[in-house]
């Protein structure tokens, strides 16, 4: 308690020295939205005692009005300066949830990550995680809008003048930079439009956090060149969609990683390969929380790069799991389907869970897949015991209600929130008129 108020006091002095002048307290809903409450510096202190009040009856997924108080906890290891402000100094500070008791509260997703986390403890391990976020830049038009026009034809790795985003993407790297972010990688991505910038592996809860600044950074630095940038799944037709790919990788306390085993099958641990079994296992139940949207499920079909069949190789991409080659610390299992769209403390906390599960239970993955899955027939795959994610929402949310193990990783309220959330979204979905079906039936009938 006594160092916690030391580091208060450090905080504090810091702010200070730093002449900030408006503090940002950031939050997730369930939806995976970021929220905001800004104060004035002079409330800091204010703030650092969990005293920031919100209505959690306003957050979807929250609360009932009745019990609508909400208190922000700050943590302090995620203080970042926002480096674009110019006209005030401003920083931010990413944020817990708690009930007015000063117990977490057990809707918040990052809560729901951190009792994984703690699981994985209690056996010994720590989550690595490495993301592959990939997002579009659209024009705007004269009311600032998003269209669905792109900034460029580029394709895979092209550079400037075709890539007419990329000056877009330094600016967003640099600021990353300048927030801690250890970028490994930026490039244009294989659709028109389509980018990708790579930041190292944290342990887990980190690397959530990051990805959700990441997103607001890329969005507010897009804005500024007169682009609109996107994470939803698959925003145009005939084109790949946005993906997530996740890398995951078990370490002991002291960072020796636990996949690893120079003796072991492809140098893989037995340890990976239950844990790879629990992935597998329980694909079709997280596939709601790693593709979490209506619009996610139209990403996930064949043709486009986008991982359809639950199976896994060392060998190639088309599978939902590939190992990739490097060995020794770097060893690791990537997991494909994951989009930007996704609460990645929600998808963290189930891809986890299934993991462990598989290790507790001690599960076998089926043999790897060598050839180009999507080019199995219907037969091969049925006569190789392969299954296929979801199709869409409502199938997804149907399995995932069907998990006790899912429930058991987001607890009964998020479980029951997230469920009751994907059923709307799928019966407003069924009920919309879409312009394919105006363009296909409205001369026709």
């Amino acid at each position: 308690m006594r160092e916690r108020e030391m580091d208060k006091k450090k905080m504090l002095k810091k702010v200070e020295e730093l002449g900030l002048e408006l503090i940002h307290l950031q939050f997730t809903d369930i939806a995976g939205t970021m929220k905001n409450v800004s104060i004035p510096a002079s409330e800091l202190e204010k703030a650092l005692n969990n005293e920031i009040m919100f209505d959690g009856s306003s957050i979807d997924g929250f609360v009932r009005i009745e019990e609508s108080d909400m208190c922000l906890a700050p943590d302090l290891a995620t203080f970042q300066v926002f480096p674009w402000t110019e006209e005030s100094r401003e920083g931010r500070f990413i944020c817990d949830v708690l009930k007015p008791d000063g117990t977490p509260f057990e809707g918040c997703p990052r809560y729901i990550l951190k009792k994984t986390l703690e699981e994985a403890a209690a056996k010994g391990y720590i989550l690595n995680v490495g993301p592959e976020c990939e997002f579009f830049l659209f024009q705007t038009d004269h009311r600032g809008m998003p269209t669905l026009e792109t900034h460029d034809d580029a394709g895979y790795f092209d550079l400037a003048p075709v890539d007419l985003g990329g000056n877009a993407r330094k600016e967003m790297t640099i600021a990353l930079r300048e927030m801690g972010f250890a970028i490994e990688a930026s490039h244009h991505e294989v659709a028109p439009g389509q980018h990708e910038i790579d930041f190292k592996y944290e342990d887990a809860l980190t690397t959530a956090d990051n990805i959700m600044t990441f997103k607001m950074v890329v969005r507010i630095i897009a804005q500024k060149h007169g682009l609109h940038a996107t994470f939803m799944a698959k925003p145009k037709f005939g084109i790949n969609g946005s993906g997530m790919h996740t890398n995951m990788s078990l370490s002991t306390m002291a960072g020796e990683n636990v996949f690893y085993d120079p003796e072991g099958k492809l140098q893989l641990s037995e340890t990976a390969y239950q844990f790879l079994g629990g992935l597998i296992h329980h694909a079709r139940a997280f596939a709601a929380l790693t593709n979490p949207t209506v619009n996610s499920y139209k990403r996930l079909v064949p043709g486009y790069e986008a991982p359809v069949s639950i199976a896994w190789s060392a060998s190639n991409r088309s599978p939902l799991i590939r190992i990739p080659a490097k060995r020794g610390k770097s060893t690791r299992i990537e997991l494909r389907n994951p989009d930007p769209s996704c609460n990645p403390y929600l998808a963290l906390a189930a891809v986890l869970k299934a993991g462990l599960d598989g290790i507790n239970q001690q599960m076998t993955p089926p043999e790897q897949i060598v050839k180009n899955v999507y080019q199995l027939c219907r037969e091969e795959l049925k006569e190789r015991k392969i299954t296929s994610l979801p199709t869409n929402l409502k199938e997804a949310i149907a399995e995932l209600k069907a998990s006790q193990l899912m429930k058991e990783a987001l607890g009964s309220h998020a479980f029951e929130r997230i469920v009751g959330m994907g059923n709307y979204e799928w019966n407003e979905y069924s009920r919309a008129v879409s312009q394919w079906e105006l363009d296909r039936y409205l001369m026709k009938y």
